[in-house]
């Protein structure tokens, strides 16, 4: 599997998160794995997942804190996108796009969010919940 990664800030004060990993399998099949979305969300390494419709939960336990978001599906051109309605982040989305490649499927996995207004520990946490999701 190749990998690339890329972290920044981008003109919007957004700080930007995305990954790129090449899978060996079609785009149809990878397609079919992220957008079942709770196990999908499982095997990123969130403590629970629940998902109604398009209302999506998921937990993350990190030390001694629990940190609980509260989401939304959105229907873009992406494979999956998903934005916070509450939690951590002053906002947060999410979004996987696949692209076939030779040997495979190219999966990208980006995040952009404004973090919390807590100097030092909402950067720390940020950064944790956004790592786990990769």
């Amino acid at each position: 599997m190749a990998n690339a990664y890329s972290a920044g800030r981008w003109p919007s004060g957004m700080e930007r998160v995305s990954l790129t990993r090449t899978v060996p399998a079609d785009p149809e099949t990878v397609t079919d794995l992220i957008t079942d979305v709770e196990p999908f969300m499982l095997a990123a390494g969130f403590d629970e997942v629940t998902l109604d419709g398009d209302d999506l939960g998921i937990t993350n336990r990190v030390g001694l804190f629990e940190i609980e978001l509260d989401l939304e599906i959105v229907e873009t051109d992406a494979v999956l996108r998903y934005e916070q309605r509450q939690g951590i982040f002053e906002s947060m989305m999410t979004e996987y796009t696949v692209e076939a490649v030779d040997g495979g499927t190219e999966v990208t996995a980006t995040t952009e969010y404004s973090a919390l207004d807590l100097p030092v520990l909402g950067e720390m946490i940020d950064s944790t919940v956004i790592s786990r999701q990769r």
